[in-house]
């Protein structure tokens, strides 16, 4: 009964309290001072998330997987769907906090491993005066990590170790990816703080620049498939690549508007410029190569929506829709003549074209991002944009991206090769992947 009585009396008490005008400031200041996430952007960044995802699997997966030859299909999905899964845990114990952890310099930051400073209650900044959930950005992110560490294997394909695959990941997560992520996306970045700053919406210097180049100089380390390029290696499936094509354009929209990290109007630019930029790029490429004397192929519309998405990317929310279809042209027509011409010229053995589409349309979107940026042109500079600053901005971003990712991987290609080997031995090769790697087949 005491007991009783003084728990009444307490609360009581608190609401007499809790009328008097003072507490009620005071609980309407602490309100103030504690940010809450916004549920409308959170729910849309969780649907962006889900979005990158599918870009990964399924859409990578058939992408790259209709363009092998039938041996190796299965090697190259669950190369692409290990390589995600082991990005993720990575991103969760050491990555998010190497690229966006509280401490930090220009070049990499520290203090949130294993997320042990990130709660349910963490936000994490938008570009205005909302919030997200923390814990829904690490996720967002995570996906990029995930989704261009895959998009290097489009350059190694049908020749590359599954063991290799999985030591070559981490330690180029560590010193490639999180680096240039926490340069050109983190407050304390240097590229983020350059003037101008570097301008790169949603990751065409971070993810494509990145993985094609990281792409190209793994190809040479592994060296060329045999046979290559005599032999006939005719994609076996353009139906599969059509299907993931698609469900790559569709997850795009979560990449590109997704990038915005809210619900808002530049979101919505970001999502018109992935329509009109890719369409572009598609009948661009089918265009060059009735040019050059050949027939509008469907591998050619797959080649120009990637070119196009690749070279939006940057672009996304910094471009008029005008300024994307024009960028969305260049970047098809420069990524047609690398992957026709030069590549052929040069002897390289870029697989897929991750190189060729992802690193030469990462390059043209990133540099073209200074240019279509311009108010002039439709773009959301205002009215102290400078186009030649800027373009130089850019350009010194990419020629960073580009000596960062070809360092740090000729170290990582290297150290793997010291452990594992890079290479499957020449009788896996010719029996095929699927079953020298893996013991099964993609069909009977």
């Amino acid at each position: 009964m005491f007991r009783k009585y003084l728990c009444g009396a307490g609360a009581l008490g608190a609401s007499l309290f809790a009328a008097t005008p003072a507490w009620a400031q005071l609980q309407a200041a602490e309100a103030a001072a504690t940010p809450v996430a916004n549920p409308g952007n959170n729910a849309w960044m969780m649907t962006s998330t889900v979005l990158v995802m599918m870009m990964i699997l399924p859409g990578l997966a058939l992408f790259y997987g209709g363009l092998t030859r039938t041996k190796n299909m299965l090697s190259t999905m669950t190369q692409i769907g290990a390589t995600a899964a082991l990005a993720m845990l990575i991103w969760v114990i050491w990555g998010y906090s190497t690229a966006f952890g509280p401490e930090g310099n220009a070049f990499f930051s520290w203090g949130n491993l294993f997320l042990s400073a990130t709660t349910s209650d963490s936000t994490a900044a938008t570009f205005s005066d909302e919030v997200i959930s923390e814990y829904v950005f690490v996720c967002f992110q995570m996906t990029f990590a995930a989704i261009t560490a895959a998009l290097i294997l489009g350059a190694t394909a049908e020749r590359m170790k599954f063991s290799a695959v999985m030591l070559f990941v981490p330690i180029w997560l560590t010193i490639v990816y999180f680096p240039i992520a926490h340069m050109v996306w983190a407050g304390q970045g240097l590229l983020f703080n350059w003037s101008p700053a570097a301008l790169d919406f949603a990751g065409g210097t971070v993810v494509h620049i990145n993985a094609g180049i990281s792409g190209l100089v793994l190809a040479f380390l592994l060296g060329k498939r045999h046979g290559y390029p005599t032999e006939p290696m005719p994609p076996h499936s353009l139906t599969l690549t059509m299907v993931g094509t698609g469900l790559l354009w569709v997850g795009w929209f979560g990449f590109n508007a997704g990038s915005e990290l809210e619900a808002d109007g530049t979101a919505g630019l970001a999502m018109i410029n992935t329509f009109v930029a890719t369409a572009a790029a598609a009948l661009t490429w089918m265009v060059m190569e009735r040019l050059a004397g050949h027939k509008g192929s469907a591998l050619g519309f797959c080649s120009g929506v990637i070119a196009g998405l690749v070279a939006v990317t940057p672009a996304a929310g910094n471009s008029g829709p005008f300024g994307a279809i024009v960028l969305g042209i260049v970047a098809s027509v420069v990524c047609f003549f690398v992957v026709s011409k030069i590549k052929p010229a040069m002897g390289y053995d870029d697989s897929l074209d991750a190189f060729g589409i992802h690193g030469v349309g990462g390059i043209v979107g990133a540099i073209g991002t200074g240019v279509v940026y311009a108010p002039s042109l439709g773009g959301p500079g205002g009215d102290d944009f400078v186009m030649g600053a800027q373009v130089i901005t850019q350009i010194v971003a990419v020629l960073i991206a580009v000596v960062w990712a070809a360092v740090g991987t000729l170290i990582a290609g290297f150290i793997t090769k010291m452990i594992t080997g890079l290479r499957v031995t020449p009788e896996v090769e010719q029996e095929g992947l699927d079953i020298g790697e893996h013991g099964e087949r993609a069909y009977n």
